[in-house]
């Protein structure tokens, strides 16, 4: 029996196209529990150490600052990316299968939890199909093949990565890192890029935000960017090559810039604010992931 009919078949749309969204919606789901357990149990692992010093210097703490600290620290519900189950965070209903169906829980419900009424985020939605849509555009802009399904695992670790930099300006490094050696191994093949060139683009990535950083700081006597940058331009030159990383920075700070300015008008907030830049790292990366060389001859002769 020939394979050629199925794997001709794969390379249409029509096929691949609802499989992408499908797994996209699921896998969004997922990316939403990453999204709101990762940074609480980051902060948990931070407690247990700040718990650990504490225990190993109680005795020359004033008596009163160990009662506060002890009572500040006190035992916590384990917590892990697949335990407890998803609960609504206001009556403690632990979701059933039906109520975690991708998007269409959401509409079923009609945006509140049967059991209390309490109302649930839209973002839990909108990540679930933001994902779907990414890892459609990725196996439409590289096709069915190593480049588009390596994409899926790039963008899985980088809608994370975004939003949480969006809500806590953090870059965690079981991500950032995670991506970075994902990124290398997957170029072993030269799947996006020559291994030689993605080398080069993690350290060039690295050494370029960190030498800005430390510019800034020896220029204003302040951080002006986290270390967390840094590590995911490392990741991102590691999966695009070297080649691509002024493209990426390119894009990425025309973007923050003009978002800054939209916001400051549209807010009226101070100018010195604090930023996330790892959203724009992460748009910009994609981008230069999907459609690279049609970038860079944009903007060569958008220049020109």
């Amino acid at each position: 029996m020939s394979l050629e009919p199925a794997l001709a078949a794969w390379q249409s749309p029509w096929l691949y196209g609802p499989a992408a969204t499908v797994l996209g919606l699921a896998v969004g789901s997922f990316l939403n529990v990453v999204v709101h357990r990762l940074p609480l149990m980051m902060e948990r692992d931070w407690t247990e150490d700040i718990r650990t010093y504490f225990e190993d210097h109680k005795p020359s703490l004033p008596a009163k600052a160990a009662r506060d600290l002890g009572a500040a620290l006190g035992p916590d519900e384990p917590l892990s990316l697949v335990s407890p189950r998803s609960r609504c965070p206001a009556c403690r209903h632990a979701l059933s299968a039906l109520e975690n169906i991708p998007l269409l829980s959401f509409a079923w419900q009609r945006g509140r939890c049967r059991h209390c009424g309490h109302a649930i985020s839209w973002r839990y939605p909108v990540i679930e199909a933001l994902t779907a849509g990414l890892f459609l555009l990725a196996l439409l802009a590289l096709g069915p093949n190593w480049q588009g399904l390596t994409a899926l695992a790039f963008i899985a670790l980088l809608v994370p990565l975004a939003v949480i930099d969006l809500d806590h300006q953090l870059l965690p490094d079981s991500l950032s890192l995670g991506l970075l050696w994902l990124g290398l191994l997957v170029n072993l093949m030269g799947v996006h890029a020559a291994l030689e060139d993605a080398v080069l683009g993690a350290a060039l990535g690295y050494l370029s935000l960190r030498a800005v950083q430390l510019l800034f700081r020896a220029l204003r006597g302040f951080e002006g960017m986290g270390g967390g940058d840094a590590k995911l331009l490392a990741a991102l030159g590691a999966w695009s090559g070297w080649q691509l990383l002024p493209l990426i920075a390119f894009l990425a700070a025309s973007i923050g810039v003009v978002v800054s300015l939209i916001a400051l008008a549209a807010t009226r907030r101070g100018a010195g604010e604090r930023v996330a830049f790892g959203p724009y790292l992460a748009l910009a990366g994609l981008a230069a992931l999907l459609q690279g060389e049609a970038l860079v001859g944009f903007v060569r002769d958008m220049v020109n």
